[in-house]
């Protein structure tokens, strides 16, 4: 009994089980992986872990994790098979390289944001930076509600001054030196795959350019609170867990 995962879902997911070939794309930190105080411990739940091993080896079915996380960190947390596509960098980083060029002028740019948000960070209990290959990311969820507040405040500002696209998530805001879609690198995989539709599942801001990307057919999930484009709703990751194990049932099922 699938007793996180609503009926209105369930019944969408009767129809794409029995679709000739579907794409299956999770974000990871929130959606796979519950949220944790330190990113380096982010695990998916081994549910679910399972179920996207299975779910990817059934015949014209792709999956793929597209994650805010650098595409070497993606590998090593996720500890998923070949047999799962890999996505870094809130869409931008495939396993052949940035759809958008680093030049010079680029990397550069994220020298001076790094040094520039570890100034910051430092005067602020709790603020950490992640270096990314594309982006810097400043944390705050360890910090105070009143220095993750003024860490941001002053991260806002420095900004203004970069040609950089800023990406706000959950106590996280990040500052890429290339554009960055995780709808575009949905409809990329749609379109390698041959999909007949996509089920699409996120928790965070960024996930929402992929929902608004949904087409129809397509299955967008949001977990946890928050406005959304998605059409579906679960609470969190353990119910995430059991979407994916409906899903591979049916689709058994379907293909059986």
């Amino acid at each position: 009994m699938a007793d996180g995962v609503p009926t209105d879902l369930r019944q969408a997911l009767d129809g794409a089980a029995r679709l000739p070939r579907l794409l299956i794309a999770c974000d990871y930190d929130g959606t796979l992986a519950p949220i944790v105080s330190n990113p380096a411990d982010a695990r998916p739940l081994p549910a679910s872990a399972a179920a996207v091993e299975e779910l990817a080896a059934l015949p014209a079915t792709t999956v793929a994790l597209i994650s805010g996380r650098a595409l070497g960190v993606l590998k090593e947390l996720s500890g998923v098979s070949g047999r799962v596509h890999l996505v870094g960098s809130h869409g931008a980083e495939f396993d052949t390289g940035f759809l958008s060029p680093i030049d010079e002028r680029a990397e550069a740019l994220l020298v001076e944001i790094k040094q520039t948000l570890d100034e910051i960070a430092a005067e602020y209990a709790g603020v950490t930076t992640e270096l990314k290959p594309a982006s810097v990311a400043l944390h705050v969820r360890n910090a105070s509600t009143d220095d993750g507040e003024a860490a941001m405040h002053r991260a806002n500002e420095a900004a203004a001054r970069w040609d950089a696209q800023v990406t706000d998530g959950k106590a996280v805001k990040e500052f890429a030196v290339i554009q960055t879609d995780k709808g575009q690198a949905v409809d990329i995989l749609r379109d390698q795959h041959d999909a007949s539709a996509v089920l699409f599942l996120g928790d965070d801001v960024t996930d929402e350019k992929a929902f608004r990307r949904m087409r129809d057919g397509d299955i967008g999930v949001k977990v946890g609170p928050g406005d959304t484009a998605a059409a579906y709703r679960v609470d969190e990751p353990r119910d995430v867990a059991e979407v994916l194990e409906y899903l591979l049932a049916v689709r058994r099922r379907a293909h059986s």
